[in-house]
């Protein structure tokens, strides 16, 4: 159908007109405001306050959502946003990972607030057609999508009938009905984002971003995968927003000095062609190069994070998703990116659900889902990630949430907190691909267990505690979400700074804010917790910095220079952050140093903190952390690492495990980590500027330039 028929069959229901113009050093210096329910379209003006404070990206994101919802906003309440933005430097393409944005919203997960990254084209598009962020609020009546279209200088909101719901049907529908009739390469030119019919009959629904791959000839999928973002989208009734530029090359967002971004960028070109194949791998594995290497560290999540290895992990070691993704093709998620990570597996013939028997590409997986869906429930085959990848994605369901969903579930059956009876039938041991398979596709019908499972851990812990069906405090041990949001896929146990690293994020454990297990647990670089305390300031601080400006954070230590370990601070990577540092004063004509590119980071990161505060969150006690993150919960989890959790009670503790029941021990033991987990909270607080509770303080505020009048009234009552 091309949309000279769709308007056959569809209503316009609003068109706005505005006047296009270029960006101008990274920044638009506009939004766009499209109100759902009764189709208000507008312009917003972007100060030079909001570029200094904000910065763009998660900044803009979390400035336009505070502005526009209340403390008591819910979810579902039509006040309730999506907002997405790039940043000044997302777009350009002269240096690899430069088209990422970030989408924030109240979560149904959580309900504080969310944020999740994204490739794609759709950020880098809302830039080409002229705006710095882009808001959704309020529900419609009916099912529209929404239109952007640079050549026409138009914002059209129009009904959505007879469009397919799931999201790689939707993208190839909509990139075909926008393109210019017969020339593939102008499907390039258009970019949607959509979410799926499993996040109508779930909280932990996500987004998809398309791009089209002219090599392929194939639109294919990104993810805002976390806090259920994609449910808010469907329960707004809006099918998609689509954004259709003019073309993509050049300078489009009119850089100050393009120079020193292409320098930069051929430098790391450089990097990525000679040192790749002998560090990371990652223009032929992706990401999933990591599986045997956290199996090998004992840091693979199997069995709902019970334990770190399994014999069988060599059936999904990175030489085996290797064998499966298409290799030689530019595999970039954004113009310009030579990484190549975003791996594809072209032609998979699919063995269940509505799709049985189609050949279609899956974006993927990538480490999190070779984990998520896969030895976190004890299933070792890349037949079963692949489909379950497919359909999670389509369905439009966070992989790394729905994994730790299914090892959770899967460990409450083996304990008997579920059975047949409460599952509809489904025999979710550990290891049942074919069931875990069948519970996926319930999620997207909205049928049977697949509507409890599809609540998230939280919930989960909840209903079954509240109907008598196990223990409480177990269920809390194990269920491995914080602040209502699941675990991403790295075992924490033995790492202290990981485990603040996850716990300690303002929107749920997610690893995007700091890894450190490697240089804790591995390497131990930080050992004392002053040492921790600084890891978990710079870091996250430095991580958010890449959801400001528009870039991915891959390139930054995917690929490292070959002088990186004789620098002062190898773990920084000094060499890349000096290029992020070049290019954002390139783009936008500033001289920041990486001191304030920190601060930068900082206001925003202090800022999120203090909108959860609003919201009645954002202290202490929503810092803490299921105990399985910490240590061993399950007296087979305590004896399937004897060794070493004895020898720590000796050489930690001073206890002696000789002659002592498992139980006794791992009493000390728990004891002992949580008392250091406490520990570490307060050095991290006290290194971040806030009081013992996690609140930051006033003087802090004044100190980074956000001592706004709304943020102190915030934090006030919370001053110790």
């Amino acid at each position: 159908m091309k949309f000279e028929e769709f308007k056959q069959h569809n209503k316009l229901l609003k068109e706005f007109k505005y006047k296009w113009a270029p960006i101008q050093q990274g920044y638009n210096n506009r939004t766009l405001y499209v109100n759902v329910t009764d189709y208000t379209v507008k312009e917003k003006p972007v100060d030079q306050q909001m570029k200094e404070k904000f910065i763009g990206g998660k900044g803009f994101d979390l400035r336009l959502l505070w502005d526009n919802t209340k403390p008591d906003t819910k979810w579902n309440d039509p006040d309730n946003e999506i907002v997405i933005s790039g940043g000044p430097c997302c777009g350009i393409t002269q240096y690899s990972g430069a088209g990422k944005s970030i989408v924030c919203s109240i979560s149904p997960q959580t309900d504080s607030i969310m944020d999740s990254n994204v490739g794609g084209y759709f950020g880098p598009f809302l830039k080409f057609c002229g705006f710095d962020a882009f808001e959704l609020q309020g529900k419609s009546d009916q099912e529209v999508i929404i239109v952007l279209d640079e050549e026409k200088e138009t914002v059209e909101i129009w009904e959505a009938t007879g469009l397919p719901f799931d999201s790689h049907k939707l993208g190839e529908f909509l990139h075909e009905m926008f393109a210019k009739e017969g020339n593939d390469k102008d499907k390039m030119n258009v970019a949607v984002v959509s979410s799926g019919t499993a996040a109508e009959h779930s909280l932990i629904g996500m987004l998809n971003f398309t791009f089209y791959d002219i090599k392929r000839k194939k639109v294919r999928l990104k993810q805002a995968g976390r806090g259920g973002i994609g449910t808010v989208l469907r329960d707004k009734k809006v099918i998609a927003l689509v954004a259709r530029v003019k073309g993509i090359g050049g300078n489009r967002n009119n850089v100050v000095n393009m120079e020193a971004i292409q320098e930069r960028g051929h430098k790391f070109n450089r990097e990525m062609r000679e040192l790749d194949d002998k560090q990371c791998e990652m223009r032929s594995k992706g990401t999933a190069h990591l599986t045997h290497i956290m199996n090998d560290y004992d840091l693979l999540p199997v069995h709902n994070f019970k334990f770190g290895s399994h014999p069988d992990a060599y059936k999904i070691r990175g030489d085996v998703w290797k064998s499966y993704f298409t290799q030689n093709v530019p595999d970039g998620c954004w113009i310009g990116c030579n990484m190549s990570c975003a791996k594809g597996v072209d032609d998979y013939e699919l063995r269940s659900g509505p799709y049985k028997g189609e050949k279609v590409i899956v974006d993927g997986p990538e480490y999190e889902t070779t984990s998520s869906l896969g030895s976190i429930a004890g299933i070792f085959n890349p037949d079963f990630t692949i489909e379950a990848n497919f359909y999670c994605d389509t369905y439009g369901i966070c992989t790394i949430t729905w994994g730790t969903i299914l090892g959770f579930v899967m460990e409450c059956y083996e304990n008997g907190i579920l059975n047949e009876e409460r599952t509809g039938g489904l025999k979710l041991n550990f290891g049942n691909a074919d069931i875990a398979m069948d519970l996926l596709h319930q999620v997207s019908r909205g049928e049977g267990f697949g509507l409890i499972a599809g609540q998230g851990v939280r919930k989960m812990k909840e209903i079954f505690a509240k109907n008598g069906w196990g223990d409480a405090q177990f269920l809390q041990d194990i269920g491995m979400e914080n602040k209502g949001l699941e675990y991403s896929q790295y075992v924490s146990k033995e790492s202290l700074a990981q485990q603040g690293g996850y716990a300690m994020t303002n929107k749920g454990p997610q690893h995007d804010e700091a890894w450190l297990i490697f240089m804790d647990m591995v390497n131990n670089q930080i050992p004392t917790f002053e040492k921790k305390a600084e890891a978990l300031h710079y870091f996250p601080m430095f991580r958010t910095w890449f959801g400001l400006a528009g870039f991915c954070k891959l390139p930054w230590n995917d690929v490292e220079p070959e002088n990186n370990p004789e620098t002062a601070e190898p773990a920084k990577v000094p060499e890349h952050v000096d290029n992020y540092v070049t290019i954002f004063n390139a783009v936008t004509g500033q001289n920041i140093d990486k001191k304030e590119l920190v601060r930068q980071s900082e206001r925003v990161y202090n800022f999120q903190r203090i909108f959860n505060l609003r919201r009645g969150y954002g202290t202490r006690k929503h810092d803490a952390q299921p105990y399985r993150a910490c240590g061993p919960v399950t007296k087979e989890e305590y004896e399937s690492r004897a060794e070493r959790y004895d020898k720590q009670l000796i050489e930690k503790i001073g206890f002696d495990p000789a002659g002592k029941t498992t139980e006794e021990k791992m009493a000390v033991l728990r004891k002992f980590r949580e008392e250091q987990y406490e520990k570490l909270l307060d050095a991290v607080y006290a290194r971040r500027g806030w009081t013992k509770n996690g609140v930051p303080k006033i003087e802090h505020l004044k100190q980074l330039g956000m001592d706004l009048p709304e943020l102190i009234e915030t934090v006030a009552p919370y001053q110790e």
